[in-house]
């Protein structure tokens, strides 16, 4: 009794053991083989299977086959290609992780494209004064208690600040406080406290052209953000007016004016 033991489903296979043994011949196949030919039966019906398979297939190829169904046959398949489905291909890890890549990608497109269509002239500046007025504590204001629009004068009396006016929509808005200071680009800088919300005020100069110096103006008010800060900007005679609270656009959308773009 031979020692190599060959189970059924491997003769099985055995019985439809291809002539010749390529590359891509599937394992259990290749096992099932190596497993035959240390079988003495096994091995022998396998040498007779072979001889005969081979004899067939060098019958079939000796058969003449007309240029009618060659032409037919020529650019046909005969065994066909199972295709692999949509939902096993984009289970694929490679699909996967090319899918996900894309999709970050068109993310921070998305993300770049709307950022740009929210800049104007002076944006950049509005931003760091709304980081400013997220630290900034009442006690290091000075106490002035007024209505904002009020306070034009005072800038420009003690200061000499010209056109440092709050807009009519603010100027009825009682303040707590107020200061002017130079940010970290030398310019002037006045902010104002208002309770109300919690809101700050802030004038500050308007971009100029670096050719020629001209104010960089923009139509209506426009908006910025910055951690949970929104602030609402416009220009007027060279100098940027900016309303700046913790919220979002629709909580200073009752303060502007009806006319705003």
């Amino acid at each position: 009794m031979s020692i190599f033991r060959i189970s059924s489903r491997e003769k099985t296979l055995v019985r439809i053991a291809p002539i010749t043994e390529k590359p891509g011949t599937d394992r259990r196949m290749r096992v099932a083989l190596l497993r035959a030919r240390r079988n003495a039966t096994v091995a022998k019906e396998l040498t007779h299977q072979q001889a005969f398979d081979r004899a067939i297939a060098e019958l079939v190829q000796d058969v003449p086959v007309s240029q009618e169904i060659a032409e037919w046959f020529r650019n046909e398949k005969l065994i066909p290609q199972r295709k692999r489905s949509w939902k096993k291909a984009i289970r694929n890890p490679v699909v996967l992780s090319i899918a996900t890549s894309v999709a970050v990608i068109a993310g921070i497109a998305v993300f770049m494209f709307v950022e740009r269509m929210n800049e104007f002239p002076g944006s950049g500046t509005a931003r760091k004064l709304l980081t400013i007025a997220s630290s900034t504590r009442l006690t290091q204001l000075d106490a002035v208690q007024t209505d904002a629009g009020a306070l034009g004068d005072l800038f420009f009396m003690k200061y000499r600040l010209e056109h440092y006016d709050v807009p009519p929509e603010f100027a009825e808005l009682r303040t707590a406080g107020a200061r002017v200071f130079d940010d970290d680009e030398g310019h002037r800088v006045a902010q104002i406290s208002v309770p109300e919300k919690r809101m700050q005020l802030f004038l500050f100069p308007a971009e100029r052209n670096p050719t020629n110096a001209q104010v960089r103006e923009f139509p209506g008010w426009k908006f910025v953000e910055q951690e949970d800060w929104t602030g609402a900007v416009r220009v007027r005679a060279g100098v940027c007016f900016m309303a700046a609270l913790r919220g979002e656009q629709k909580d200073l959308a009752p303060y502007l004016a009806a006319d705003q773009q």
